[in-house]
Formats: structure tokens, C-alpha cells, sequence
């Protein structure tokens, strides 16, 4: 896989058009265990995202994803936007300078991305948050990074990330506000580590696309 700026801006257009699809679902994830308002937020940042990237056109891909992640952290209320806001600007300085990615460079996006959620949010696995559906997708892309089929270790990927929105049902939130309800937080799922997993799936949806039609 390879795709140049306008490529990625495309992928970045898939992710809003899946967050806005998923909004209510988010948002009444959220009604469960948050503020109510996880889906709106990200829809929210997401069209401000796109509407933004779309006013200016920008050949640099760490550009582009520090421009996201400025946006979603001056427009996404809550914990949402300094976490996803960091987790795409830290990505963006990963890429800077680039005119064009590769799968080694989505490897690292991702790998950079889930550096700066957890330093931002100061969270580790099994705390029932992003980090869950996120990391371990990270782990089967660098584990599997030289494997000669890309879309494979991509579902792979994906497959671990559902696995782990999936573990959220059955653990305890240790951070923000969903960790007020202590065990009463058992058997809800995480609005955020689905968000991302919705994002994770938009993105590998149009990276195939793409190559499938030759961009």
C-alpha cells in the first residue's frame, strides 16, 4: 500500500463519514457510563476536521494529521479531544515531511498515535479506555510488519482491536468519569476504544479501496 496527501486526506474523510454514521451509538454508549455527548463531540470534530482540510490543500502527510489533531483538540469536548488531538499530532511529527506513506509508515502512525494517548492520558491496558482497542492492534502491525500480505495483518489488526472493545465489557474504568462507578462499570462497553476502533476500520476500509483502484 502507498498513497500520497490527497490519499490521505480521502482516508481522513472515510473516518468522518464512519464517526458521523456511528453518533448516536456513541453517544448512547456514552450515555451509560460518560457525559452522553463521546458521539457528538467526535462528530462534531470530525466535520470541522474535513471542512478544514478541505480549505487548504497541504502535500505534507504530518501536516495534515498534526492540522487533525489541532482541530479536534480546539473543537472535541471532554477527555476525547486532548487524547485523539495529541494521538494525531504525535503521529503527524512521526510523518513530517513526507509527500507520501507507505505501510511501514502506517505502522508507525498508529504506533506514535497510541504513544501520545497514553501519555496524555496517563492510561495502560485493562483501564477500560482507548488504549484497549488500540494497542493491541498496534502489536500485531509491528509484530507482523514484514509479512508479505498487508490486507491480512490489516484485518488482523482490526480483528484484535474489536477483540479488545470487546474486553472493556468485562473490566472495571480506572480513568475519567466512567471510573466513578466502579463496578457498576462492568458490563458496559467503552465508548472510547469503540470510537477508535470505528476509526481504525474506516481507515483500513479505504486503504484497501485504494489499492484495489490503483491510488
Amino acid at each position: 500500500m502507498a498513497t500520497d496527501a490527497a490519499g490521505l486526506v480521502k482516508i481522513l474523510e472515510k473516518v468522518a463519514e464512519k464517526i458521523s454514521e456511528n453518533r448516536e451509538f456513541l453517544t448512547e454508549l456514552d450515555s451509560a457510563i460518560g457525559d452522553a455527548d463521546h458521539g457528538i463531540n467526535m462528530s462534531k470534530g470530525f466535520s470541522a476536521v474535513v471542512e478544514k482540510l478541505h480549505s487548504q490543500k497541504i502535500d505534507d502527510c504530518g501536516a495534515i494529521l498534526k492540522t487533525v489533531g489541532m482541530t479536534l483538540v480546539s473543537t472535541v469536548g471532554g477527555a476525547s479531544g486532548p487524547l485523539y488531538g495529541t494521538a494525531f499530532m504525535k503521529a503527524g511529527q512521526a510523518v513530517a515531511g513526507k509527500s507520501s506513506l507507505d505501510f511501514q509508515d502506517f505502522v508507525t502512525i498508529l504506533e506514535q498515535a497510541l504513544e501520545g494517548i497514553k501519555y496524555r492520558g496517563k492510561a495502560q491496558r485493562g483501564e477500560k479506555t482507548i488504549v484497549d482497542s488500540l494497542e493491541p492492534a498496534v502489536d500485531i502491525l509491528k509484530d507482523e510488519k514484514d509479512s508479505g500480505d498487508k490486507g491480512l495483518v490489516m484485518e488482523k489488526a482490526l480483528n484484535a482491536a474489536k477483540e479488545g472493545v470487546e474486553y472493556t465489557r468485562s473490566i472495571i474504568a480506572k480513568k475519567g468519569r466512567a471510573s466513578y462507578l466502579g463496578e457498576r462499570s462492568i458490563g458496559h462497553q467503552d465508548p472510547g476504544a469503540t470510537s477508535c476502533y470505528l476509526m481504525l476500520q474506516a481507515a483500513i476500509e479505504k486503504i484497501k479501496e485504494m489499492s484495489v483502484n490503483g491510488l
